[in-house]
Protein backbone atom coordinates (compact mmCIF):
# COMPACT_ATOMS: atom_id res chain seq x y z
CA UNK A 1 0.00 0.00 0.00
CA UNK A 2 1.33 3.47 -1.04
CA UNK A 3 -0.20 6.98 1.55
CA UNK A 4 -0.64 9.92 -0.08
CA UNK A 5 -1.28 12.50 1.91
CA UNK A 6 -2.96 16.14 0.11
CA UNK A 7 -3.39 18.47 3.26
CA UNK A 8 -5.07 21.36 0.33
CA UNK A 9 -6.48 19.17 -2.03
CA UNK A 10 -8.75 21.08 -4.78
CA UNK A 11 -10.99 20.77 -7.57
CA UNK A 12 -9.29 22.09 -10.58
CA UNK A 13 -11.72 23.96 -13.23
CA UNK A 14 -10.18 23.80 -16.65
CA UNK A 15 -10.96 26.45 -18.89
CA UNK A 16 -9.94 25.65 -22.51
CA UNK A 17 -10.27 29.23 -24.53
CA UNK A 18 -10.79 29.61 -27.83
CA UNK A 19 -8.25 32.36 -28.30
CA UNK A 20 -4.94 33.76 -26.26
CA UNK A 21 -6.09 35.06 -23.03
CA UNK A 22 -7.27 39.03 -23.52
CA UNK A 23 -6.53 40.50 -19.77
CA UNK A 24 -9.09 43.14 -19.29
CA UNK A 25 -11.01 41.36 -21.96
CA UNK A 26 -13.74 39.30 -22.73
CA UNK A 27 -12.64 35.50 -23.20
CA UNK A 28 -15.11 32.73 -24.53
CA UNK A 29 -14.29 29.10 -23.69
CA UNK A 30 -14.49 26.13 -26.30
CA UNK A 31 -14.22 23.54 -23.40
CA UNK A 32 -14.63 22.84 -19.79
CA UNK A 33 -13.76 20.76 -17.34
CA UNK A 34 -14.54 19.70 -13.42
CA UNK A 35 -11.61 17.35 -12.01
CA UNK A 36 -10.26 16.83 -8.31
CA UNK A 37 -6.61 18.43 -7.84
CA UNK A 38 -4.24 18.57 -4.86
CA UNK A 39 -0.23 17.33 -5.78
CA UNK A 40 -1.36 14.19 -3.64
CA UNK A 41 -4.41 13.68 -5.21
CA UNK A 42 -3.00 13.75 -8.72
CA UNK A 43 -0.22 10.93 -7.51
CA UNK A 44 -3.29 9.17 -6.46
CA UNK A 45 -4.92 8.82 -9.50
CA UNK A 46 -1.55 8.30 -11.48
CA UNK A 47 -1.00 5.37 -8.92
CA UNK A 48 -3.94 3.92 -9.72
CA UNK A 49 -4.04 4.25 -13.55
CA UNK A 50 -1.02 1.91 -13.26
CA UNK A 51 -2.89 -0.61 -10.43
CA UNK A 52 -0.77 0.68 -7.22
CA UNK A 53 -2.79 0.10 -4.37
CA UNK A 54 -3.34 3.23 -3.00
CA UNK A 55 -4.70 5.00 0.39
CA UNK A 56 -5.31 9.04 0.50
CA UNK A 57 -5.21 11.37 3.51
CA UNK A 58 -5.63 14.54 3.95
CA UNK A 59 -8.47 17.46 4.61
CA UNK A 60 -11.87 17.28 3.08
CA UNK A 61 -14.72 19.34 3.83
CA UNK A 62 -18.45 20.40 1.90
CA UNK A 63 -19.66 19.79 -1.18
CA UNK A 64 -16.56 20.12 -3.22
CA UNK A 65 -14.97 18.07 -1.09
CA UNK A 66 -17.26 15.17 -1.30
CA UNK A 67 -16.54 15.42 -4.96
CA UNK A 68 -13.15 15.00 -4.38
CA UNK A 69 -13.89 12.14 -2.18
CA UNK A 70 -16.31 10.06 -4.32
CA UNK A 71 -14.14 10.11 -6.85
CA UNK A 72 -11.11 9.18 -5.36
CA UNK A 73 -13.25 5.71 -4.22
CA UNK A 74 -13.95 5.67 -7.15
CA UNK A 75 -10.48 5.06 -8.73
CA UNK A 76 -10.43 2.19 -6.40
CA UNK A 77 -8.03 4.54 -4.07
CA UNK A 78 -9.30 3.84 -0.12
CA UNK A 79 -10.55 7.21 1.03
CA UNK A 80 -9.28 7.90 4.69
CA UNK A 81 -9.92 11.58 4.59
CA UNK A 82 -10.21 13.79 7.73
CA UNK A 83 -13.78 15.87 7.79
CA UNK A 84 -13.42 19.23 8.55
CA UNK A 85 -16.28 22.21 8.97
CA UNK A 86 -14.47 24.71 5.94
CA UNK A 87 -15.27 24.23 2.34
CA UNK A 88 -12.39 22.23 0.09
CA UNK A 89 -11.08 25.35 -2.51
CA UNK A 90 -11.54 25.29 -5.73
CA UNK A 91 -8.60 26.57 -8.38
CA UNK A 92 -9.34 27.68 -11.90
CA UNK A 93 -6.57 27.17 -14.92
CA UNK A 94 -7.26 29.22 -18.06
CA UNK A 95 -5.73 27.16 -21.01
CA UNK A 96 -5.39 29.67 -24.35
CA UNK A 97 -4.65 28.77 -27.50
CA UNK A 98 -0.81 29.89 -27.43
CA UNK A 99 -0.22 27.51 -24.92
CA UNK A 100 0.07 29.63 -22.05
CA UNK A 101 -1.71 27.90 -18.52
CA UNK A 102 -3.19 30.74 -15.88
CA UNK A 103 -3.60 29.34 -12.76
CA UNK A 104 -6.25 31.15 -9.84
CA UNK A 105 -5.22 29.41 -6.70
CA UNK A 106 -7.81 29.74 -3.64
CA UNK A 107 -6.06 29.53 -0.31
CA UNK A 108 -7.89 26.73 0.98
CA UNK A 109 -10.25 26.69 4.64
CA UNK A 110 -8.22 26.84 8.12
CA UNK A 111 -7.91 23.83 9.96
CA UNK A 112 -8.77 24.23 13.57
CA UNK A 113 -6.96 22.04 16.41
CA UNK A 114 -9.33 19.58 16.85
CA UNK A 115 -9.44 18.63 13.12
CA UNK A 116 -5.40 18.43 13.01
CA UNK A 117 -5.27 15.91 16.25
CA UNK A 118 -7.93 13.77 14.64
CA UNK A 119 -5.84 13.86 11.46
CA UNK A 120 -2.56 12.58 12.83
CA UNK A 121 -3.90 10.09 14.69
CA UNK A 122 -5.35 8.84 11.51
CA UNK A 123 -2.31 9.31 9.77
CA UNK A 124 -0.12 7.17 12.22
CA UNK A 125 -2.73 4.47 12.60
CA UNK A 126 -3.11 3.82 8.59
CA UNK A 127 1.00 3.51 8.25
CA UNK A 128 1.20 0.25 10.14
CA UNK A 129 2.12 -1.99 6.63
CA UNK A 130 3.25 0.56 4.17
CA UNK A 131 6.37 1.19 2.80
CA UNK A 132 6.32 4.89 1.13
CA UNK A 133 4.77 7.48 2.33
CA UNK A 134 4.03 10.67 -0.40
CA UNK A 135 3.82 14.08 1.41
CA UNK A 136 2.68 16.53 -1.53
CA UNK A 137 1.63 20.16 -1.86
CA UNK A 138 0.79 23.54 -0.10
CA UNK A 139 -0.95 23.11 3.35
CA UNK A 140 -3.82 25.08 4.44
CA UNK A 141 -4.36 27.60 7.13
CA UNK A 142 -4.14 26.92 10.74
CA UNK A 143 -1.27 24.14 10.24
CA UNK A 144 2.53 25.20 10.94
CA UNK A 145 5.06 25.23 8.43
CA UNK A 146 6.74 22.42 9.90
CA UNK A 147 3.70 19.81 9.45
CA UNK A 148 5.35 17.50 6.99
CA UNK A 149 8.91 17.51 9.06
CA UNK A 150 6.21 16.14 11.53
CA UNK A 151 4.58 14.00 9.66
CA UNK A 152 8.63 12.66 8.20
CA UNK A 153 9.25 11.55 11.59
CA UNK A 154 6.31 9.85 12.63
CA UNK A 155 6.95 7.59 9.34
CA UNK A 156 10.02 7.11 10.21
CA UNK A 157 9.56 5.73 13.20
CA UNK A 158 7.88 2.97 11.72
CA UNK A 159 10.75 2.93 9.17
CA UNK A 160 8.58 4.07 6.13
CA UNK A 161 10.13 5.98 3.15
CA UNK A 162 8.99 9.06 2.52
CA UNK A 163 8.47 11.44 -0.51
CA UNK A 164 8.49 15.32 -0.29
CA UNK A 165 6.84 17.40 -3.00
CA UNK A 166 6.25 20.95 -1.77
CA UNK A 167 7.99 24.28 -2.34
CA UNK A 168 8.71 27.30 0.11
CA UNK A 169 9.25 26.83 4.20
CA UNK A 170 7.13 23.66 3.97
CA UNK A 171 10.24 22.59 1.52
CA UNK A 172 12.45 24.15 3.88
CA UNK A 173 11.11 22.59 7.19
CA UNK A 174 10.42 19.09 5.34
CA UNK A 175 14.17 18.70 4.05
CA UNK A 176 15.50 19.17 7.92
CA UNK A 177 13.46 16.17 8.73
CA UNK A 178 15.49 13.89 6.06
CA UNK A 179 12.81 12.83 3.74
CA UNK A 180 13.95 9.63 1.56
CA UNK A 181 13.08 11.27 -2.01
CA UNK A 182 12.28 15.12 -2.23
CA UNK A 183 11.22 16.24 -6.01
CA UNK A 184 12.10 19.90 -6.14
CA UNK A 185 11.88 22.07 -9.48
CA UNK A 186 14.69 24.25 -10.49
CA UNK A 187 12.89 27.14 -8.33
CA UNK A 188 12.57 25.26 -5.39
CA UNK A 189 16.10 24.07 -5.35
CA UNK A 190 17.25 27.55 -5.86
CA UNK A 191 14.99 28.26 -3.06
CA UNK A 192 16.58 25.37 -0.80
CA UNK A 193 20.12 26.32 -1.75
CA UNK A 194 19.81 30.14 -1.49
CA UNK A 195 21.39 30.73 -5.05
CA UNK A 196 20.79 30.66 -8.77
CA UNK A 197 20.90 27.71 -10.66
CA UNK A 198 21.43 28.66 -14.49
CA UNK A 199 23.30 25.71 -15.99
CA UNK A 200 22.49 21.82 -15.44
CA UNK A 201 26.13 21.74 -13.89
CA UNK A 202 24.87 24.16 -11.23
CA UNK A 203 21.88 21.91 -10.81
CA UNK A 204 23.72 19.00 -10.16
CA UNK A 205 26.21 20.81 -7.95
CA UNK A 206 22.89 21.66 -5.55
CA UNK A 207 21.42 18.25 -5.63
CA UNK A 208 24.56 16.18 -4.76
CA UNK A 209 24.89 19.22 -2.15
CA UNK A 210 21.02 17.62 -0.21
CA UNK A 211 22.49 14.28 -1.16
CA UNK A 212 25.76 14.61 1.24
CA UNK A 213 23.20 16.60 3.85
CA UNK A 214 20.67 13.19 4.36
CA UNK A 215 18.58 13.18 1.27
CA UNK A 216 18.49 9.52 -0.35
CA UNK A 217 17.15 10.59 -3.76
CA UNK A 218 17.04 14.07 -5.55
CA UNK A 219 14.79 13.87 -7.90
CA UNK A 220 14.96 17.78 -10.22
CA UNK A 221 12.19 18.30 -12.44
CA UNK A 222 13.06 20.53 -14.90
CA UNK A 223 10.12 20.91 -17.22
CA UNK A 224 10.84 20.63 -20.97
CA UNK A 225 14.13 20.36 -20.45
CA UNK A 226 14.25 17.07 -18.63
CA UNK A 227 14.96 15.89 -15.30
CA UNK A 228 17.88 15.40 -12.83
CA UNK A 229 18.29 12.78 -10.72
CA UNK A 230 21.02 12.18 -8.17
CA UNK A 231 21.82 9.84 -4.79
CA UNK A 232 24.96 8.61 -2.79
CA UNK A 233 26.12 6.57 -6.03
CA UNK A 234 25.78 8.55 -9.18
CA UNK A 235 24.12 11.58 -10.94
CA UNK A 236 21.73 11.13 -13.96
CA UNK A 237 20.12 13.54 -16.73
CA UNK A 238 17.52 12.88 -19.16
CA UNK A 239 16.36 14.97 -21.64
CA UNK A 240 12.45 15.76 -21.95
CA UNK A 241 10.93 14.12 -25.50
CA UNK A 242 8.98 16.73 -27.94
CA UNK A 243 5.21 16.66 -27.50
CA UNK A 244 2.77 18.46 -28.12
CA UNK A 245 1.29 20.00 -24.56
CA UNK A 246 -2.00 20.50 -23.82
CA UNK A 247 -1.98 21.33 -20.13
CA UNK A 248 0.98 21.24 -18.15
CA UNK A 249 -0.72 20.61 -14.37
CA UNK A 250 0.23 17.99 -12.63
CA UNK A 251 3.46 16.94 -14.81
CA UNK A 252 5.86 17.19 -11.81
CA UNK A 253 3.00 14.94 -9.36
CA UNK A 254 3.00 12.67 -12.61
CA UNK A 255 6.91 12.31 -12.03
CA UNK A 256 6.40 11.57 -8.46
CA UNK A 257 4.25 8.57 -8.90
CA UNK A 258 6.34 7.24 -11.25
CA UNK A 259 9.39 7.68 -9.11
CA UNK A 260 7.76 5.58 -6.05
CA UNK A 261 6.29 2.65 -8.43
CA UNK A 262 10.17 2.22 -10.16
CA UNK A 263 11.12 2.25 -6.72
CA UNK A 264 8.56 -0.29 -5.26
CA UNK A 265 9.41 -2.64 -7.83
CA UNK A 266 13.72 -1.71 -6.82
CA UNK A 267 14.42 -0.51 -10.39
CA UNK A 268 17.63 1.07 -11.28
CA UNK A 269 18.60 4.61 -11.33
CA UNK A 270 18.58 4.50 -14.91
CA UNK A 271 14.92 2.69 -15.31
CA UNK A 272 13.43 4.96 -12.46
CA UNK A 273 14.45 8.21 -14.22
CA UNK A 274 13.18 7.21 -17.60
CA UNK A 275 10.01 6.23 -16.09
CA UNK A 276 9.67 9.68 -14.28
CA UNK A 277 10.40 11.61 -17.78
CA UNK A 278 8.17 9.53 -19.52
CA UNK A 279 4.76 9.42 -17.64
CA UNK A 280 5.64 13.30 -17.08
CA UNK A 281 5.68 14.36 -20.23
CA UNK A 282 2.33 11.98 -21.33
CA UNK A 283 0.67 13.96 -19.10
CA UNK A 284 1.52 17.05 -20.55
CA UNK A 285 -0.81 15.48 -23.74
CA UNK A 286 -4.18 15.43 -22.23
CA UNK A 287 -6.43 18.17 -20.71
CA UNK A 288 -7.07 16.88 -17.37
CA UNK A 289 -4.22 16.42 -15.08
CA UNK A 290 -2.92 13.49 -13.91
CA UNK A 291 -4.80 11.19 -16.65
CA UNK A 292 -2.21 9.38 -18.79
CA UNK A 293 -2.18 7.85 -22.31
CA UNK A 294 -0.20 4.97 -21.57
CA UNK A 295 0.55 3.67 -24.47
CA UNK A 296 1.95 6.83 -25.58
CA UNK A 297 4.03 7.50 -22.35
CA UNK A 298 5.00 3.51 -23.26
CA UNK A 299 6.68 4.61 -26.44
CA UNK A 300 7.94 7.49 -25.14
CA UNK A 301 9.65 5.30 -22.71
CA UNK A 302 12.08 3.96 -25.80
CA UNK A 303 13.09 7.41 -26.73
CA UNK A 304 14.50 9.02 -23.82
CA UNK A 305 17.90 8.64 -23.34
CA UNK A 306 20.07 8.87 -19.91
CA UNK A 307 23.45 10.15 -19.69
CA UNK A 308 25.49 9.98 -15.83
CA UNK A 309 26.82 13.82 -15.15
Amino acid sequence: MIYTVTTNPNIDYYMNLRAPLRVGGINRSGHELLAPGGKGINVTKVLRQYGSSVCALGFLGGYTGRFIEEYVEGLGAESAFTLIAGETRTSTNVLSMDGYVTEILEPGPVICEEEKVRFLQTYTEKLAGSRFVVLSGSSPKGLSTDIYAQLIELAERQKLRTVLDTSGELLVQGVKAKPFLIKPNTRELEYLTGRKLRELSEIREAALQLVSEGIAHVLVSMGEKGMLYATERKCLYAKAPEVKALNTVGSGDSAVAAAVMALQQEASMEDTLRLCVAISAANTTTLENAVIPKEYAAELLTQIQVTEL
